[in-house]
């Protein structure tokens, strides 16, 4: 299948500039649609791409916009619900609409973020969330052609992962709920990555796939490695049962929610691959040690050496 345009909902945030640069270096014609055009001004320099400012929840606004595209990118998501924005909203009914626009609009094909651990029996209501997102997708798809993709926690210059441990370094003792839970963090390239080789790929139409970095961490490990990137000394004090929903309850009222008790709960369970990463998209995701001190902390001789290894290829 032949993909020169594509749409992407949700194309201003992380993922989605990721996946605008990487389709516009190609060649292909990108428009993003955003609620707040500030946010996508980074994307107007690139050459072949539109921003669209849209109510996204708009099922006509919707239609509007992929008419004349050949493929959507649905990237919309939240961590934790406030206000309107609810995991019901966000993931369950914007999804469905997505799929009845694409319908409408004659899109070949519709590419999904979901979220790895999504499960209709999942310990959190985003992870519940997720999984029914996926199900209302494609009953609403009507058999469209529907790639889901379900990454781990993703990194990267701007993330809001490895960025907030950054901070927390700066205490001598960091109080950690959810410390013993692993994690498979990819990085935000590779995640763009996987979706750009998906478009218009048939081994791609229906499937599911969960996509992860190389190497497995505790939470505890990631804050280790943070704290030693930027050469910082810290204590970490784990915490669990009442202990550990305390913290999460008291940071649900810190401006940006840090933690959730939903986001607990989602720790219940290991966030990370059950196969190797997809042979599909034919490269293999990097290292976490090798991205990470190019943005964290560039002006280290690690980083200088981290961005020799990647450069060569290493």
């Amino acid at each position: 299948m032949d993909i020169s345009s594509v749409c992407i909902v949700g194309g201003s945030g992380f993922v989605g500039r990721a996946i605008a640069d990487h389709l516009s270096t190609e060649g292909t014609r990108v428009r993003v649609i955003t609620r707040r055009r500030m946010r996508a001004m980074p994307l107007t320099v690139l050459p072949t791409v539109e921003v669209v400012v849209a109510d996204p929840h708009d099922t006509a606004s919707l239609a509007r916009c992929f008419d004349g595209m050949d493929a959507v990118v649905n990237l919309v998501g939240i961590l934790h619900e406030g206000g309107r924005e609810t995991f019901e909203r966000c993931h369950v009914e914007l999804p469905r609409k997505v799929a009845e626009a694409c319908h409408s609009a004659g899109v070949q094909q519709l590419l999904h973020m979901s979220a790895l651990g999504a499960s209709e029996n999942g310990p959190s209501k985003y992870q519940r969330s997720k999984a029914a997102g996926e199900q209302a997708l494609r009953r609403a798809a009507e058999g469209m052609p529907v790639t889901v993709l379900r990454p781990s926690v993703i990194f990267g210059e701007g993330d809001r992962f490895l960025n907030t441990f950054a901070t927390l370094t700066r205490f001598p003792v960091i109080p950690l709920a959810g410390a013993r839970t692993r994690f498979q963090p990819i990085w935000v390239e590779d995640v763009a990555r996987c979706f750009v080789d998906a478009l218009g790929n048939s081994r791609a139409f229906g499937q599911v796939f969960e996509i992860c970095g190389p190497r497995q961490y505790t939470l505890e490990e990631l804050v280790r490695y943070v704290a030693k990137t930027l050469g910082r000394r810290t204590t970490i004090l784990p915490l669990a049962g009442a202990a550990a929903t305390l913290q999460a309850f008291m940071l649900e009222w810190v401006p940006g929610k840090p933690m959730t008790r939903d986001n607990l709960a989602s720790m219940k369970v290991d966030n990370t691959c059950s196969q190797p990463f997809p042979a599909i998209f034919g490269f293999k995701p990097s290292p976490l040690e090798v991205v990470v001190p190019e943005y964290l902390a560039p002006a280290t001789a690690r980083a200088r050496y981290s961005r020799f290894r990647h450069d060569a290829g290493r």
